[in-house]
């Protein structure tokens, strides 16, 4: 379920999920979007012994996905439940789940308001002011109002809808604020008013209220130079071998099959080795999945978080892979896992050596002595993994430890712009208020990226990170471009409702992409049509946030769901004459050239799922950059509202316009977009110090 920056409470329904199976199980269990898919966490109970299943819980509106597990094993749909796709090659059961007053039908203008729709919460106003103003948001009932109004100091301010999805609408609105008087102010919808967590007819005086308090206000900043990455993911073992000397002894040939376990040799020199290449393609950050000394391919598990592994390279090594990026323009995002470590990690090497006597037994969650590593470990575990014992992170020295680590990296890195966090909704978030604090005191521009696949608004209230993997994003271009679950009208809905629930400058700092080590390629999922996924970067390069590419992605490199989506990089398909990598250099070549792309508001002008067409419009200042899409089979013309620069050309493919007084119009190809606007005339360089002035400013308002 989509939840707005204001949610205060999670809205759950009861319900019931049974199973009736035709063998007897000694254990069944539900994993599901809404228990972040534990499968240890919501057990069934059988009377029957061990065919009939139940279990009553308290789930959250909207869509839900779920599976059954068995004897904590095998994973099944519900026989009796809809069937959909996840996106990343598998099938799951779906359940929609709505509240009790949503039995009667919604209609605008009917004089009913439906009242678990609506929400809001001023407590959470104050962290979307942005360049000198708020955004206030409101969820309604989905086709509940056709119409809201802000009532704010006692001026009437319209709202934009801002996307739908199943059950609800969202809109808003922004306002000027100088952060120094109160605000007092209620919505308008359907003749009721909305305020003070009261909803009363529009009639009635006095009127309900909210109010934020200028006293209690402080800004969120988040890193300024992140809406003007270009990202690039690498998976270290899998995208350059550059020195053999330190290859695994049973090294893969790089056309081998990738299994959970085997390694390729990619290390460190490799990629210092391709810095040209990443370059010309036009990237300006690098994350990099986990380099540490660990025992698995994904380096997940760490022994030592400040070793680089030997296999990938050593620290000096990495230090100069830094320096060659660095030459090229690059900065470099590091993964941490913090959630856990290897058993080869020294402080729990210390426990089972030492059992109860180790001064690192707090580091841990030990459960019993002695500690051994098995199956059903003494101790708890990433999702039960006995290889992934779990850090206790508010534990002082744990903390200390996790905390020196950064600033170790950026030592020998000085081009370390930021760090990923690795499962970061299961660490303590009081860790994260100790790491964000940390970090600001390093550098106040070191990006904090936090990994959760769904609403990333707990921790995104500025205590504790900066941004998130925009797992939604990913979802909806997915449903749209390779399931064909939605229509195109469904899939903007999605992505605005879920841009919409971050405050804007969140917004500019989503990272957001198609594929990543944890889904499957995106082309795989499009059954390799080349088209979709050229359509689907095209609005991953212009939507609001930093684009990311998944290594290979550019040059149309395939694979399933992990490991298979771990291929070694195909560097014989890195060619000009590749039209996917051309494409993939187009986009980016015009994003980092028009300052709409990185700083300016999204508009949604049209969408038309008959035609398989739409619009939107991206505005910083005086810039303007239109983005048009044709799903369809035919050629299709958009018209672009008002009058657009006389200059202005579609620098994607050169489509023809007509201008005309009111509009212009671009036809656009069967199955092709376009990117209107002037060809840059402007310094992003100087704007962005602007932008940064006004920044440093807003710290100060109080």
């Amino acid at each position: 379920m989509l939840s707005l920056p204001m949610l205060l409470v999670t809205q759950t329904a009861t319900v019931q999920f049974q199973l009736e199976l035709p063998n007897p199980a000694k254990t069944v269990t539900v994993a599901g979007s809404f228990n972040g898919w534990n499968k240890a966490v919501n057990p069934m109970t059988s009377e029957d012994g061990g065919k009939k299943w139940t279990l009553s819980i308290a789930v959250p509106y909207g869509q839900q996905q779920y599976k059954f597990v068995l004897d904590d094993a095998t994973w099944i749909t519900d026989p009796k439940a809809k069937s959909v796709s996840d996106g990343n090659g598998n099938t799951n059961s779906l359940i929609v789940v709505t509240p009790e007053d949503y039995r009667s039908p919604a209609r605008p203008r009917d004089g009913v308001i439906t009242r678990s729709g609506l929400l809001h919460a001023p407590v959470d106003l104050a962290r979307t002011y942005d360049r000198g103003e708020l955004t206030f948001t409101l969820r309604t009932r989905v086709n509940d109002a056709d119409e809201v109004i802000l009532l704010l100091n006692g001026r009437r301010k319209p709202m934009v809808a801002g996307g739908n999805d199943e059950l609800y609408s969202y809109w808003t609105a922004r306002a000027p604020w100088s952060g120094k008087q109160d605000v007092r102010y209620s919505f308008l919808a359907d003749g009721h008013v909305f305020g003070g967590d009261v909803v009363a007819p529009a009639a009635a005086r006095p009127q309900p209220e909210f109010k934020l308090s200028a006293k209690d206000f402080r800004p969120f900043v988040v890193p300024s130079w992140v809406s003007q990455a270009v990202m690039y993911q690498i998976f270290p073992d899998r995208f350059a071998n550059g020195r053999t000397e330190n290859d695994p002894a049973e090294v893969q040939p790089w056309s081998g099959t990738p299994t959970y376990f085997n390694r390729f040799g990619g290390d460190a020199v490799g990629v210092a080795k391709h810095a040209e290449y990443l370059k010309s393609l036009g990237v300006n950050t690098i994350y990099f999945n986990p380099v540490f000394k660990s025992p698995s391919n994904h380096r997940y598990e760490a022994d030592d978080f400040k070793l680089i592994d030997p296999q990938f390279g050593t620290n000096a090594e990495f230090a100069q892979m830094g320096e060659a990026l660095a030459k090229a323009g690059i900065g470099i995002v590091m993964d941490l896992a913090f959630n856990h470590t290897s058993p080869g990690f020294a402080a729990f090497k210390d426990v089972i050596a030492n059992g109860e006597a180790s001064k690192y037994k707090d580091w841990y969650f030990v459960k019993s002595y002695p500690v051994t590593v098995k199956d059903n470990p003494p101790y708890e575990a990433w999702y039960g993994f006995p290889s992934m014992p779990k850090l206790n992170t508010v534990n002082p020295e744990t903390s200390r430890f996790l905390l020196s680590v950064t600033p170790f990296w950026r030592a020998l890195l000085p081009n370390l712009k930021g760090v990923r966090l690795d499962v970061g909704n299961e660490v303590d978030p009081r860790f994260w208020q100790d790491f964000r604090l940390a970090s600001k005191k390093l550098d106040q521009n070191l990006w904090i990226l936090g990994e959760v696949w769904g609403d990333g608004n707990p921790w995104l209230k500025g205590d504790q990170w900066d941004s998130v993997m925009n797992y939604p994003f990913r979802d909806a271009l997915v449903r749209y471009f390779t399931g064909g679950s939605d229509t195109i009208e469904q899939m903007f809905g999605r992505l605005q409702s879920n841009l919409n629930s971050y405050p804007p400058q969140v917004q500019r700092n989503l990272m957001n992409f198609l594929s990543t080590h944890d889904t499957a390629r995106f082309l795989t999922l499009a059954k390799g049509n080349r088209t979709a996924q050229k359509l689907a970067a095209t609005i991953l390069f212009t939507w609001t946030g930093a684009p990311s590419i998944y290594y290979g992605e550019e040059i149309g490199m395939e694979g399933g769901v992990d490991p298979d989506n771990r291929r070694a990089m195909r560097w014989d398909l890195a060619t000009n004459s590749n039209d996917l990598l051309e494409y993939y250099r187009r986009l980016i070549a015009i994003r980092n050239n028009q300052i709409a792309l990185t700083e300016g508001d999204l508009q949604v002008l049209s969408v038309n799922s008959g035609t398989s067409t739409a619009l939107y419009r991206r505005t910083y200042q005086n810039d303007n950059t239109w983005v048009a899409i044709n799903n369809s089979d035919v050629t299709m013309v958009v018209n672009i509202p008002g009058p657009i620069p006389a200059s202005a050309v579609d620098l994607l493919g050169a489509q023809p316009m007509t201008r005309m007084s009111r509009q212009t119009s671009i036809s656009l190809r069967p199955r092709s977009a376009a990117i209107v606007a002037a060809p840059a005339s402007r310094s992003i360089a100087r704007e962005l110090a602007t932008a940064s002035t006004l920044t440093r400013n807003s710290e100060i308002i109080r």
